[in-house]
Order: C-alpha cells, then sequence, then structure tokens
C-alpha cells in the first residue's frame, strides 16, 4: 500500500510486507509511546485487524499480533491499559471510512494466525536500566545486573550481594505491572529451585513502588531481556570490562553493611566477608 494513517499520538504507515508504527513525542503522548519511538510490525505477526468506536467522538483502529510474536506484549502478559496498547491507533470519527478502508487492505494481505514459533517484531535496542524501589537493573545485551539500595533492599538482598545473571543462565522473565499491588520484574534462572514467594527477598527480582520501576522503562526492559533468552544469543555486550567503583560510594556502603550488623541482620562472618568484597572493588 504504501500509505499513511495518522492519529492521536501514532501514524501507520502500510508497506508490503509490514506496518511502520510511528509515535509521536509530546506531553499527551502516552510515555510508553515515546520510549518507543517506532516499531516495524512484520504482516507475518499479524493474525487480524479491527475497528471499533472509541471514546469521545472517535474510531480505534487495532492490529492484533499473533501470540509470541512480540517480546513487548509476552512480557506485558495482559496487564496493559487500553490508552497504552502500542497496536491501537485511535482516529476522529469522522475518518472511520479511510480506516475502514485502510484495515479491508490490510486484512487482505494477513496468511499468518495462531502462536508465532519465535519473536517477529524486534525487542528494544541495549543497553537498558531503570531504577526499581529497592535497586538499580541494567541490561547490556549478555547479562542482567542488579545493584541494591540502601533505603529499599531487604536484608535477604543485601546478604546475597549485588547480582548478575548472564542471558544464557536464564529461562525467562515475569513482570508484574507498577500500576498494580506489588509490582516487580523477576528474572527466572534455569536449573533453579522455586524463588522466593516473596519478590522483595528473591535476590533475582527487583520491585517496584510509587515513582520506582514506571512502564515505559521497566516494561521494555522485561522485553529485551526476554528477546534475548528466546534467542539463545545474547546480543553483544556494550562491555565486558569490571568498573571501579567510587570510593565514596564503597565507604557508604560499608557504613551501610556496619548499621545492618550493629542491628543484628548480619553475622559477624556475613559482615567480614561483605566488607572484604567491597573493599575489593576499589
Amino acid at each position: 500500500m504504501g500509505d499513511v494513517l495518522a492519529g492521536f499520538h501514532a501514524a501507520w504507515e502500510f508497506g508490503s510486507d509490514s506496518v511502520l508504527i510511528r509515535y509521536e513525542r509530546g506531553i499527551r503522548t502516552p510515555k510508553l509511546f515515546q520510549a518507543l519511538g517506532e516499531r516495524r510490525v512484520p504482516l507475518e505477526a499479524i493474525e487480524g485487524v479491527t475497528l471499533a468506536p472509541g471514546k469521545r467522538g472517535t474510531v480505534v483502529l487495532r492490529i492484533e499480533p499473533r501470540p509470541g510474536a512480540d517480546p513487548l506484549m509476552e512480557a506485558a502478559s495482559g496487564q496493559l491499559k487500553e490508552s497504552s496498547d502500542p497496536y491501537r491507533l485511535v482516529l476522529p470519527a469522522e475518518r472511520e471510512t479511510l480506516a475502514e478502508y485502510y484495515a479491508d487492505e490490510l486484512r487482505a494481505q494477513l496468511t499468518e494466525s495462531g502462536p508465532a514459533e519465535r519473536h517477529l517484531v524486534a525487542a528494544p535496542e541495549v543497553p537498558l536500566q531503570f531504577k526499581a524501589y529497592d535497586g538499580k537493573a541494567t541490561f547490556d545485551g549478555s547479562a542482567v545486573a542488579f545493584r541494591w539500595f540502601w533505603t529499599g533492599a531487604s536484608s535477604a538482598k543485601w546478604k546475597a550481594g549485588d547480582q548478575r545473571f548472564p542471558v544464557g543462565e536464564l529461562s525467562g522473565v515475569e513482570w508484574r505491572s507498577p500500576e498494580v499491588f506489588e509490582g516487580h520484574l523477576r528474572l527466572l534462572r534455569r536449573d533453579a529451585g522455586a524463588p522466593p514467594a516473596q519478590a522483595d527477598q528473591d535476590p533475582a527480582a527487583v520491585v517496584f513502588g510509587l515513582g520506582y520501576g514506571p512502564v515505559h522503562e521497566s516494561l521494555p526492559f522485561a522485553a529485551a531481556v526476554l528477546a534475548a533468552v528466546r534467542n539463545c544469543a545474547p546480543v553483544p555486550a556494550i562491555s565486558t570490562a569490571r568498573a571501579r567503583r567510587d570510593p565514596a560510594d564503597i565507604a557508604e556502603r560499608i557504613r551501610h553493611l556496619g548499621e545492618l550488623h550493629q542491628a543484628g541482620l548480619v553475622t559477624d562472618e556475613e559482615f567480614s566477608s561483605k566488607k572484604a568484597e567491597l573493599l575489593a572493588e576499589l
């Protein structure tokens, strides 16, 4: 087709083998759309197209992706609010006839349906990072790292220390929206036993809170990790060298470790061992 249909917050460009979705940048545009920028959706990743009345004099054109075709939607697992659905194009009601024309044209090109055997829509690009309530999560394409915060991390996580998980050791990702109670991002590890029931006690998880781990940061992160796990061939890391820590940061960590020790949350042996690890990072 090669035509462009512009709506609120996005414009769809219809090609011979894909639909290119370009999201607008602006104060009214959902932050998730702004974070995604643009997405190319191959026709083989689409199993249907719908057109329905929207709110306040609008119509909604929606692509229905095949299950498993998009790592973002797989990670979201049905938790996205309707307004944050990246496959919805909201248009003024007076453009319904034009939208119906494009919907029919697109349907005529679709040949696939049912679950996809692999991801067909590209995952968000790495490196990625975001701040959760209890730590900072980073992903360079080859490994996920969690660095715990003083004020939020549980004693169980402090005892375990900062974590690094190579993609090859993971089997999946569990994302629970920060917009619901007990939101978190948990890494599912191969050959590991059942994780702790509470994410705040699991060193393979970071928990969300008010203002921490927002959807537009944590969901693309989860999708990128999930795609790397599914591909079984990690994206080359940005850097494999271990960065030296700021001495002031190490001193602050040792101070907090001492507070945990004095409070009886860390044993003498654990205190000595962790202090030695921190000093080794200088």
